[in-house]
């Protein structure tokens, strides 16, 4: 082979991962490093203020895990998650299905639905503060007005919970609508039309044809959802003045937690990074588990039936 004709053989084989590796240098630099640093950090005595004061091994670790007010703040992280996720992703389907239909107007809804995403989270909570100030609300209020006894948004666990996770869904349920509404452009119409001949009614083709071929999509929203969604900050530090997560840190998340270790209280950055990697293990645990559930019941119940056998299926 002559010199010109190993050049170009080596640019043939060697370009991909040319063009991919922008991508793996950037997340070595901001991804990778920093989470093998807080694990390094992690196993030391580390101050905020003094810095490595000795390696201590998993004594942070210990610390952590025998803290009462650790385990207080996954539960809340669980339930907020909860609260917000499952009807957060049901209600982005609907809307989803909504705006696939022949609307007028279609870019002008299509980008309303994504105008609470781009507000900043400090203008969410300043709006909904309103709605779940705990005397002078517009909730609290209305009840009152009905003749009904207020609820205690700061004071009682479970409705903080309510109301954060209210906060998370106006902002991320239209982001993770235009996601399901790009998956429902992608399917083929003629199924859709088949099940339609066929004898199926809207909501039977909607229930039996759209969502089984939105599976793909929904293990990816479902995923991500948990990601997110387990490391939830700006709305709890922001439902009140404090920051703090309520008196009795009835809405304190483990990022909150995280937080308080590290800068707010004890300035202590070995527990704060300790904190840090049980979230990243228990992020990757729950990731793990929503991924096999839902490949599971994709790879149980997919349509085995194209086009018109996928409609006559439906209109039985």
């Amino acid at each position: 082979m002559t010199w010109r004709q190993r050049l170009s053989r080596w640019d043939v084989r060697s370009a991909p991962y040319l063009y991919i590796a922008p991508f793996f240098l950037l997340f070595a630099v901001v991804g990778l490093f920093p989470l093998l640093y807080t694990g390094w950090v992690a196993l030391h005595r580390w101050s905020l203020v003094v810095g490595n004061q000795g390696f201590i091994g998993l004594g942070n670790f210990g610390y952590v895990l025998a803290q009462p007010r650790f385990w207080d703040a996954v539960v809340n992280t669980f339930s907020i998650f909860l609260l917000s996720s499952v009807p957060q992703i049901l209600l982005a389907i609907f809307i989803a299905s909504v705006l696939d239909a022949n609307l007028r107007a279609k870019t002008f809804w299509r980008m309303g639905v994504l105008v609470p995403y781009v507000v900043a989270p400090v203008a969410v909570s300043l709006v909904f503060g309103q709605l779940f100030a705990d005397e002078s609300g517009v909730i609290n209020t209305m009840l009152a007005g009905l003749g009904l006894d207020p609820i205690g948004w700061h004071a009682d666990r479970w409705a903080s919970h309510v109301a954060i996770a209210t906060m998370v869904n106006f902002r991320w349920t239209g982001y993770n609508a235009l996601i399901f509404l790009a998956a429902m452009q992608a399917i083929p119409r003629d199924v859709i039309e088949a099940a339609v001949v066929d004898g199926a009614n809207r909501w039977r083709t909607f229930l039996n044809v759209t969502v089984p071929m939105l599976r793909p999509t929904i293990i990816f929203v479902v995923i991500t959802s948990t990601i997110g969604g387990l490391q939830i900050f700006d709305e709890p530090r922001l439902f009140d003045t404090f920051g703090l997560g309520g008196p009795d840190r009835e809405w304190m998340t483990v990022t909150m937690y995280l937080y308080e270790l590290g800068w707010a209280t004890q300035r202590n950055l070995g527990r704060s990074a300790a904190v840090a990697w049980l979230l990243f293990l228990i992020i990757v645990l729950f990731a793990m588990i929503n991924y096999a559930i839902t490949k599971r019941i994709a790879s149980s119940d997919a349509p085995h039936h194209r086009v018109r056998g996928q409609g006559k299926a439906v209109a039985r």
